[in-house]
């Protein structure tokens, strides 16, 4: 089998409110995918994030390096693009996922069958949903919003803090706390809006509220200040996000600056980097929680990656990875795939198809790009 063409494609689609986190609101989502198609009429789908000069990279340094190869020599192509791009885990990250797809579909088996089988069937899913909205009081936003999710049947859910006066957020999670009642985990996540002056005391009044975990509350870039926050409170604090290779995130944690590790990836350079990364974090006794805001073939993927990851501890009590659902509206995650993920009592069923075990729709992916 030899790899025919690469392809990116960029969609993008408006969104019906503004909304977003603490730091800004945005008006559209968007995506770009990446299509690698063989000589047998095999087909992978993979994406990333939009983001300035990833496209490039995939397009004029790791397509006319892959273009020929077998998509099954996994190992030899996934070095390939790794030493000619400079370490942009989005570009790799994106076109890995579609050879894993490609993998998998040539074999027939899905991508957790290549390492190994998986270790459940379904995965509990927390709702990532409760943004700030341009046109509405997020303090009687989120707590109403929090409650039709528990009617949907979501046991656990994430908001977005940091985006009002210190005393008013910490109003929101607690009306948010009431609302849903002792039984739901709850997170929060500050996309970076805190300093650790600010942090220190919103990350005490989440843990009085029995919040799960912090996220990322201070500035990314370098993850400074961390370690203090992490040392200072007995909330867990995760990250990661955004780190884009097994480097990064072991500075992370060789600085003791995160108690939850968040690889995504569709940005940490793939799934192989991304199972790597989770054993690198059980070396340290952390757990790991994958990120995932995207579309469904990132959906998928991180799915194939939680079909793999073990439990927290040996423990029948122990705490299972939890799948980030994104349910902010996105026609990437509910139209371009022939059969949407669903919630069943809480839980997403791990696909079992081949490769990432999803069905593109090209028509809809056709609507959208541009």
């Amino acid at each position: 089998m030899k790899i025919t063409n690469i392809e990116t494609i960029y969609v993008k689609a408006p969104l019906p409110y503004a909304t977003g986190p603490a730091t800004w609101y945005y008006t559209n989502r968007d995506a770009l995918l990446i299509k690698i198609s063989t000589d047998e009429g095999l087909v992978g789908w993979g994406e990333t994030a939009a983001l300035a000069g990833v496209r490039y990279i995939i397009e004029r340094q790791i397509a006319p390096a892959l273009i020929g190869a077998d998509p099954r020599d996994h190992r030899v192509l996934w070095r390939k693009m790794w030493g000619m791009n400079f370490g942009d885990g989005m570009a790799v990250g994106g076109v890995d996922i579609a050879l894993h797809d490609l993998w998998g579909k040539a074999l027939g088996v899905p991508i957790y069958a290549l390492y190994g089988g998986k270790l459940r069937d379904s995965v509990p899913a927390y709702a990532s949903s409760l943004t700030y909205r341009s046109d509405l009081d997020p303090n009687e936003q989120y707590p109403e919003e929090a409650a039709q999710l528990v009617e949907r049947g979501f046991r656990a859910i994430k908001l977005r803090i940091g985006g009002q006066p210190l005393r008013r957020d910490i109003e929101m999670a607690r009306r948010v706390r009431e609302a849903v009642g002792p039984d739901i985990l709850l997170t929060a996540d500050g996309n970076g809006a805190y300093s650790l002056a600010t942090a220190i005391p919103m990350g005490k009044a989440l843990e009085e509220l029995g919040y799960y975990w912090f996220e990322e509350p201070l500035p990314q870039p370098g993850h400074a200040g961390y370690a203090e926050m992490t040392r200072t409170l007995d909330i867990a604090i995760a990250g990661g996000e955004g780190l884009g290779s097994r480097l990064a995130f072991k500075d992370l944690l060789d600085r003791g600056a995160v108690d939850i590790i968040q690889p995504d990836p569709a940005l940490c350079g793939g799934i192989r980097e991304c199972l790597f990364i989770a054993e690198l974090a059980k070396l340290y006794g952390l757990q790991t929680m994958p990120h995932c805001w995207a579309g469904a073939i990132v959906h998928a993927s991180v799915l194939q990656v939680l079909a793999l990851l073990p439990d927290a501890s040996w423990s029948r009590a122990a705490e299972p990875p939890l799948l980030e659902m994104d349910v902010v509206p996105n026609p990437f995650r509910e139209e371009m795939v022939t059969q949407p993920f669903r919630l069943v009592d809480g839980q997403v069923a791990i696909p079992t198809g081949p490769g990432l075990g999803i069905e593109v729709d090209e028509a809809v992916v056709n609507r959208y790009r541009e």
